[in-house]
């Protein structure tokens, strides 16, 4: 398996490129559940609120993935209702989760490998998941991730990957 050096971007909030990012992954990960919700459970199945996130964290920093990762679902409710309101503060919780544990494990490998994103989309889901269970009590809705949605994880992963190298290679 080839591993691809990342050259971190460490953006902070001061900088207009983190916010100009930050809305084209939004802008992503507002488009993309569009495209999967034309398929009857295209979003349970593709979660692909998550996608950009993941790409723009890892690539970019943590900061541009907080921002992406309240910006989608957030807008994306107000616009298409969707997620739902009862649904969005579980989505929140993952989309945050997800924009530090890429953040952090660009951060620290320093390079690209589908294991390590494997470990990124486990840590956000397992996490996310004990969590939503807490927020809504309710076991079997909180694993529908990985009841329903694991092709959308394999997605992030492997999509990611090609994605985030395309990034590092330009």
């Amino acid at each position: 398996m080839q591993t691809t050096t990342l050259q971190l971007h460490s953006l902070s909030y001061s900088q207009v490129k983190t916010y100009l990012l930050a809305i084209a992954f939004a802008a992503g990960n507002i488009i993309l559940p569009q495209v999967c919700h034309l398929v009857p459970q295209g979003g349970l199945t593709w979660v692909p609120i998550y996608f950009f996130t993941l790409i723009g964290a890892y690539k970019y920093g943590w900061k541009v993935g907080l921002l992406t990762a309240i910006l989608s679902p957030v807008v994306n409710h107000l616009i298409f209702g969707m997620p739902p309101l009862a649904v969005l503060p579980a989505i929140l919780t993952k989309s945050v989760l997800l924009a530090f544990a890429a953040g952090l494990a660009a951060n620290h490998f320093k390079r690209i490998t589908i294991p390590i994103l494997i470990l990124v989309v486990l840590a956000y889901q397992i996490v996310g998941t004990l969590l939503e269970w807490a927020m809504i009590g309710n076991f079997f809705k909180a694993i529908q991730d990985f009841r329903i949605g694991i092709p959308g994880m394999l997605f992030q992963i492997l999509g990611g990957y090609l994605v985030i190298k395309y990034l590092i290679r330009n």
